[in-house]
Order: structure tokens, then sequence, then C-alpha cells
């Protein structure tokens, strides 16, 4: 709906410094429309894409069912390292091979949490120009940063069109509203739409949502971004309580989730079905990484859909189903 993308021009204008015009905008049904949209026409079997050591599962997902060959680069608390980035780059050239994209959460990262600084935002568009890489952002969590400026996006950042951008009404909204959005310029959206053999999506939730939006997004924002601190603040003190200091973890800036490290030599695998029939559930480490056996001992704990007090409590019975 052309209300939808007035409103999503108007906000990336506003709130990311990224100006574009409603024709270089598409409405997807949720954000992982807008990756397999992405992936369609930029990827065939056997091609190379290079992504954060730990992403979004989603995505890996999407890239194994492909059989693209996935190169993971480490992260620090600084975001995705541009020194092992150029590394891998530069092997790769010396190979021949070019990957068709580096795809990066910048900010908010999924499932680190870690915001990428505003040189490394710098170095990486140098990088993409030198190596002739386009830059595939992700922007599903960025509003929910709970006070202070946010990095710029690194879309706004780009003279040279070599960065796709892609963000989610689901984060914000609710999980139900199955609403995305890509940003890219007309020579791929163009081709984006030829793609787009879906039964179109929702009309009405686009009409609630643009009209909502359009009236009291400040508002909504403000509230989710409050809730959501109040139910981290609860989650990280639950978790020093009942485990502390045999997990570690860096509190985020804002977002929905928090990556825990368990004591070495735990699989975190092993440890789902007996959360489970305790009523518990988590993300295991290994299904957020590009090398699952580098993050074994790790779990993403989502903290959105829960009240504090649940959190609470479930914190207490995973500590209990644990037993480190």
């Amino acid at each position: 709906m052309l209300s939808l993308r007035r409103f999503l021009v108007q906000k990336l204008a506003k709130h990311r410094d990224i100006h574009v015009s409603p024709e270089e905008v598409l409405i997807t049904s949720g954000s992982g429309q807008a990756i397999e949209l992405i992936n369609e026409i930029l990827l065939e079997e056997g091609d190379t894409v290079i992504v954060e050591g730990y992403s979004f599962a989603g995505a890996l997902t999407y890239l194994r069912r492909r059989e693209i060959n996935i190169i993971g680069i480490e992260l620090d608390q600084d975001g995705l390292r541009m020194d092992r980035l150029e590394m891998a780059l530069e092997e790769l050239r010396s190979k021949g091979i070019r990957p068709k994209y580096i795809y990066t959460i910048p900010t908010l990262q999924n499932p680190t949490g870690t915001v990428m600084t505003m040189e490394r935002r710098h170095e990486l568009l140098r990088l993409s120009q030198e190596y002739g890489v386009p830059i595939f952002e992700d922007e599903c969590y960025t509003v929910l940063i709970f006070e202070g400026e946010y990095e710029n996006a690194i879309r706004s950042l780009d003279d040279s069109n070599r960065v796709l951008h892609m963000g989610s009404f689901s984060k914000t909204l609710g999980p139900g509203v199955r609403l995305g959005y890509a940003v890219a310029p007309w020579d791929i959206m163009s081709r984006l739409l030829s793609r787009k053999n879906d039964a179109g999506t929702g009309v009405m939730d686009q009409l609630i949502v643009g009209d909502y939006f359009s009236n009291h997004y400040e508002e909504h924002i403000q509230t989710v971004r409050s809730g959501l601190r109040r139910k981290l603040d609860a989650l990280t003190a639950a978790l020093r309580e009942h485990f502390g200091p045999t997990v570690e973890f860096e509190v985020p800036r804002g977002g929905m989730f928090l990556w825990v490290k368990l004591p070495s030599g735990v699989d975190s695998r092993g440890l789902v079905e007996p959360a489970l029939r305790e009523g518990i559930a988590f993300n295991p480490g290994p299904d957020w990484s590009a090398n699952p056996e580098d993050a074994t001992n790790y779990i993403r704990l989502c903290f959105a859909l829960p009240s504090e007090a649940e959190i609470w409590e479930g914190v207490q019975k995973m500590a209990e189903v644990f037993r480190f």
C-alpha cells in the first residue's frame, strides 16, 4: 500500500537519515521474505556470502538450503571486525572468488546485541567498494535502542547504491504482524518485484499499520522500549541470582534478546528437551552461528513475550534444569 510506503519513507528519513522515494521501498510478508527475495535474485548454488560469525538463524538457514558457501567473520563488542573481514576478502580474491554480499546486522546485532561503531561502518563501506561486494544491511531491531542516539544506518552513508537495506514491523508492533520491507535501487527493486509472486502482502495489515503508525509511532515505540528495558533488567538480575558467575553476558543497549555464554564444555543442544519439559524455551547457540561448533556453549534468550514475573520464574526453573 502506498500509504505504508509513504510512512516508511518519512520514518527512514527522520530516524535513519535514509532518503528514498516510495518506489524504492518494497513491503514484504515479514523480514524473512525480504531476505529470501534478495537471495533469489542474487544467489545461485555454490556462491559465497559473508556473514557475521554469530548471525540471525533464519538467514543462515536460508543460505544453507541454497547450498551457499558461508564465510563467518568474528565479532567483538564493537561489532563486525574489519581486520578479519579484510583478510577474508583478500583471501577470497586470491582464489578468484567475489562474494555476492556481506550480510550484517549492525545495530543491536542478532544474537549478540552489539552495535557496530561509526568508524567500522565507514570502513565496511570502503571495503565494499574496494572489493566490489555489496552490503546487505538488516535493521530489524534498531528502533529498540533504549536511549541515546542511534548510529547512522550504513545505507545513509552510502553514495554509490552499494547497500541493500531491510527492516521489520514485527519487532515493534507485534510478531503476528508479518510485515517487513526492503529498500533497494530500481535495478534491484524491479527484479524483486518480478519475483514477489505470492498472493500479496496482507492489505488489511498494511492499512492498519500505516494508519496507526502515522498517528502514534513515537508514543508506541517509547512504550515498547520501556517495557523491554524492564524485562531485560529482570532477566539479567535473575541470571545473576540463580546462575552467579557460571554464565557470562554483555548487557545490550536495547533489543529483545540476550546472548549468554555457558561454562566451557556444555552443549546447549542437549539441554533443549529437558528445558521444554519444564516449560522453558531458549535458542541453542549453534543455530545462530556460521560455524555451529563454535557456539555450543551459548544460548539466546528472548525476553519480549513473558512478563517480568514469568522471567524470574523461568530463569529459576532453567537453573534447576541446567544444574551447572
